[in-house]
């Protein structure tokens, strides 16, 4: 039966090979499928299509022994902490691809292959779904601005804000410079986008010219 496992009469060199090269061939299309509209790098679209075969050989090799799983999972562990955070999508890549290679390694190409593909489809439908989408919103902004340890930063842009912004917060406070400056973050809402460059002129004429960021709240670059 095509829905049974390969290795249901023992594991024999060539049901490995076929299992092993199946999983690199569906990965392959799992990571063509999650990429198609996703920005993120090479090595990690690399790491996908590879992750199966790797995954489906260690439960070959393992073969129903629990000392060596239980080890194996302690090393894959390790992982985790040579490698830079993701975003929840790309977390989720991952497991899919840990997930199949799990069942390529029992033998189950059929299934394996049928989720892998299925979740890669439906990775790739829901870029194209805008139901989700969030709208940003221009009016919400961070304001960062940087004074020297002089300034008093709790009433000195009061003004300013009062004027430019329908409400405002101070969320932070951080000394820079060997403590000579002080780095203030706020947020805020802003009356008219338009009228930002005058807001960031107003303020740097009491933050002496030094830096002012202004910056969509909204914003998240990638992370792999």
């Amino acid at each position: 039966m095509i829905f049974s496992t390969i290795f249901s009469d023992g594991i024999t060199p060539a049901d490995i090979f076929i299992c092993l090269g199946v999983a690199l061939a569906v990965g392959v299309v799992f990571a063509t499928l999650c990429f198609v509209k996703t920005k993120s790098t090479k090595s990690f679209l690399l790491a996908t299509a590879l992750l199966p075969m790797v995954v489906a050989l260690v439960i070959i090799l393992v073969n129903g022994n629990i000392g060596a799983g239980v080890a194996i999972a302690g090393a894959f562990s390790l992982v985790r902490f040579r490698s830079a955070p993701g975003t929840a999508k790309e977390i989720c890549i991952i497991f899919i691809s840990m997930a199949g290679g799990l069942a390529f390694g029992m033998g189950y190409l059929a299934y394996a292959s049928i989720f892998m593909i299925a979740a890669g489809a439906f990775l790739i439908a829901f870029e194209y779904i805008k139901f989700w989408d969030k709208k940003p919103d221009l009016k919400d902004k961070k304001v960062r601005i940087t004074i020297p340890e002089s300034l008093d930063y709790t009433t000195i842009f009061n003004d300013v804000f009062n004027k430019y912004t329908e409400k405002y917060d101070l969320i932070k406070v951080k000394t820079v410079n060997m403590g000579s400056l002080f780095r203030v973050d706020y947020h805020v809402v802003l009356k008219d986008v338009s009228k930002e460059k005058e807001m960031v002129d107003e303020l740097r004429i009491l933050n002496g010219n030094l830096e002012v960021q202004v910056q969509r709240t909204d914003f998240q670059g990638s992370e792999l």
